[in-house]
């Protein structure tokens, strides 16, 4: 089977994330020195790479194996209407994105640390659900595909929800955010895309319209 360019990226996007979320199972020195932790970014050593490179790192087998399913699937939709170097794009901003709205959030929390690719996979999911906002997303224990436009406003409501009352140990910030470069930059690359599918981005866009003021409300 010969596979092109277009099929090759995503797949060793992954395999480069599995690789570099493996050693950090086993190597405690490289998983703190490339996690995401606000006194390292923000303090005197000032090592902003960790915005990208945290999102190589997962904090078990099941987190990587969850993100790197989604980012397979999700992918294709993106690189065939985008197109490969739009959707890489779409993946890196949307990693920074989530980044800095967590160390926005959290900019007083020297000791805050969080790791994976959720927010880059959040965007990628959020361009897709711009582009075909009735695309079924399926959800473990539940037999039946989920209208995209549907999970998308439920996720949001849920993460904003989870930011406010710092429920679980997820990075919702992250997920936000990424969710929200996702929405944004697909609109930016096809503007048609509100005209299209305006009712159903107006509707995931109103709980980002919370979150900014939330966002800015926070001393």
């Amino acid at each position: 089977m010969n596979l092109n360019i277009n099929e090759i990226i995503p797949i060793l996007i992954i395999a480069l994330t599995a690789i570099t979320s493996i050693k950090g199972f086993n190597d405690m020195a490289f998983f703190d020195r490339y996690k995401f932790n606000v006194g390292a970014i923000l303090g005197s050593s000032k090592q902003w790479d960790r915005l990208l490179t945290s999102a190589t790192l997962h904090g078990d087998y099941m987190h990587l194996i969850f993100n790197m399913m989604t980012l397979y699937f999700f992918s294709d939709i993106i690189i065939l209407v985008f197109g490969l170097w739009k959707y890489l794009a779409i993946y890196v901003a949307a990693i920074l994105g989530g980044g800095l709205l967590s160390l926005w959030v959290h900019r007083r929390e020297y000791y805050y640390s969080a790791i994976g690719a959720s927010g880059g996979v959040v965007g990628i999911l959020f361009a897709a659900i711009a582009i075909e906002p009735n695309i079924g997303i399926y959800i473990f224990l539940i037999p039946i595909a989920i209208p995209g436009w549907i999970f998308g406003l439920a996720y949001l409501a849920y993460s904003i929800y989870g930011m406010q009352s710092s429920q679980g140990n997820i990075g919702h910030d992250a997920h936000l955010g990424g969710a929200a470069i996702g929405l944004i930059m697909a609109i930016l690359f096809a503007p048609s895309l509100l005209e299209v599918n305006m009712l159903y981005i107006g509707i995931m866009i109103v709980p980002l319209i919370i979150l900014t003021y939330l966002v800015l409300k926070k001393k």
